[in-house]
């Protein structure tokens, strides 16, 4: 038996879309955090996208707060 993925996997993601936005959240607000990021809105808009993710434009202008906030 090898010890490499030779097949693709299965669906193997069981995540609710909350559970997968609030990754993306958790993601992003650490891009900041480390000084990577010039624009935290435009890289929660891109990587929502890249996931298949929308959020409500109040929830997201909360999330985009709640990343930019300075503690």
């Amino acid at each position: 038996m090898s010890d490499t993925q030779d097949q693709p996997m299965q669906d193997g993601n069981h995540a609710t879309d909350d559970e997968k936005v609030q990754g993306v959240i958790g993601q992003v607000r650490a891009d900041v955090g480390l000084g990577n990021v010039d624009d935290p809105r435009t890289l929660l808009q891109q990587r929502l996208a890249d996931a298949g993710l929308e959020m409500p434009a109040d929830e997201f202008e909360s999330a985009l707060a709640s990343i930019t906030r300075s503690d």
